[in-house]
């Protein structure tokens, strides 16, 4: 029974304001929960994203998608995901593959934008980015952020090594991003900084995964520049965002609380890739918060990014 209440009570992290206001969100109930036989959604469950979580997919509303000028029709948001593909498409358009021109459209997840019809039907799973290329026939639609930078990295020849060893590592490395991230955003992120109540035990055990991952990535990037090696790929495109994010502060405010500045391999990778032209680019792209200059939440040409 101590054990099934300790993992309800309410938890402060160590670097949090004890008196954070939970807007009457704390515990008033410390008996243990007790699974129903059958789930059942009845209720929501609490937490920033309430409103847009349901058990069942499909689209909820009729929508059709806008549709720009280029081959290449991207509609995401500047998430770390969405992130990932907007800072290839620069990338590429920087070593001069004119054909990566593209229009990207914001599709805002707080309002639902992800269940509207048109969505739907380039992504069954309702979760950005997604891509349609128009350039095909019939047009190919790309859902996963992973399986975009592959579809791109093979369809432009670019960032994806050609020796079959190093172009395995590649693959090794995305996905393992792909596998890690979950439990850095749904599992760490979420309860540490999303959920209606901080619980100890959740914290815990996904903040113990976090720094093992990280610890995977300095222990990795030691003895190598980039994650494969010397070369820069979409491995390292993909795990940047959310772990070179996570080392420079921009995630969950838990720098601190994970003591990310002692993976100084981490650290001294994300700070090598943070200055490349292409990723400050890439950033910018769907972006509709923080400072007025970085904010381009619609880009239909280089020119919008200048």
């Amino acid at each position: 029974m101590k054990a099934a209440l300790a993992s309800r009570r309410v938890y402060d992290p160590p670097t949090l304001d004890r008196n954070l206001d939970r807007k009457g969100l704390s515990v008033t109930d410390s008996s243990p929960y007790v699974p129903p036989k059958v789930w059942k959604w009845d209720a929501e469950s609490g937490g920033r994203f309430a409103k847009i979580n349901r058990p069942v997919a499909g689209a909820t509303h009729d929508k059709e998608l806008p549709v720009g000028k280029h081959p290449l029709q991207l509609y995401s948001l500047a998430t770390p995901n969405g992130v990932k593909v907007t800072v290839l498409l620069e990338e590429l358009l920087a070593i001069g593959r004119e054909g990566a021109e593209y229009d990207a459209y914001l599709i805002n997840i707080a309002e639902g934008d992800q269940f509207g019809s048109g969505f739907v039907a380039i992504n069954p799973n309702s979760k950005i980015p997604a891509l349609l290329d128009r350039s095909t026939s019939p047009p190919t639609r790309v859902f996963e952020s992973g399986a975009i930078l592959l579809y791109l990295a093979e369809k432009f020849g670019a960032f994806l090594p050609e020796d079959p060893s190093a172009r395995a590592e590649c693959y090794s490395w995305l996905f393992w991003q792909m596998g890690s991230a979950p439990y850095l955003g749904g599992g760490f992120g979420h309860f540490y900084a999303y959920a209606p109540e901080k619980l100890e035990y959740p914290i815990n055990r996904f903040a113990m995964e976090v720094k093992r991952q990280l610890d995977v990535l300095d222990r990795n990037l030691a003895e190598r520049r980039f994650l494969g090696g010397d070369e820069y790929t979409i491995a390292d495109i993909a795990t940047f965002p959310w772990y070179g994010g996570l080392v420079k502060g921009k995630l969950y405010d838990a720098g601190v609380f994970l003591d990310v500045e002692s993976y100084a391999n981490v650290v001294r990778w994300a700070a090598e890739i943070q200055e490349r032209p292409a990723v400050k680019r890439g950033q910018r792209v769907n972006k509709a918060w923080g400072p007025e200059e970085l904010r381009v939440p619609e880009r239909h040409a280089s020119s919008d990014l200048d």
